[in-house]
């Protein structure tokens, strides 16, 4: 695996949430408690690992971050996408854990009060996260002839790995 395939790997990650989300939703709805419990704990474990891999890739691309190569309306889209997905991804960053730990303290009422407003917000930062990668990789890249941080980065360490 090469710095260049986290991005994919964090979208499928994100992917593999938000089925696991939309599961726990029918779950829950048709009565399945146990197995609603599993599978959003899968879907915490899932967005954990989403996290550390997002969080290692922005340190290992020294924070820069990937242009978007959309122009005109489907750029407006864009960055709207991207602005409602980052704030409210750092909602989720509370909101998830919080509504996880009613769970488990067997709080259900107040679990499911503050589920109201955690999983709509989970479902979209999910789904957005999908979409902002095909946005920045798939659909619309930056000019292929731009310079490439995370090929420069993965230069830089090849170099190091052979001086020394």
């Amino acid at each position: 695996m090469t710095i260049q395939d986290i991005p994919a790997l964090n979208a499928s990650l994100n992917a593999l949430a938000t089925v696991l989300l939309t599961a726990g939703f029918i779950l829950i709805k048709t009565g399945h408690k146990e197995a609603h419990r599993k599978v959003m704990i899968s879907a915490c474990v899932v967005s954990a690992v989403f996290l550390v891999g997002y969080v290692g890739h922005k340190i290992l691309v020294r924070g820069v971050h990937t242009p978007f190569g959309g122009e005109g309306t489907i750029r407006t889209v864009y960055y709207v996408m991207l602005f409602t997905h980052i704030i409210l991804a750092m909602a989720i960053a509370y909101l998830v854990p919080r509504t996880f730990l009613l769970a488990i303290k067997g709080e259900f009422e107040r679990h499911k009060a503050w589920a109201k407003w955690t999983f709509p917000i989970w479902y979209y930062v999910s789904i957005t996260g999908v979409l902002v990668y095909f946005f920045l990789y798939q659909w619309w890249p930056a000019a292929r002839n731009a310079p490439n941080v995370e090929s420069n980065v993965n230069s830089n360490v090849e170099r190091r790995k052979s001086s020394g």
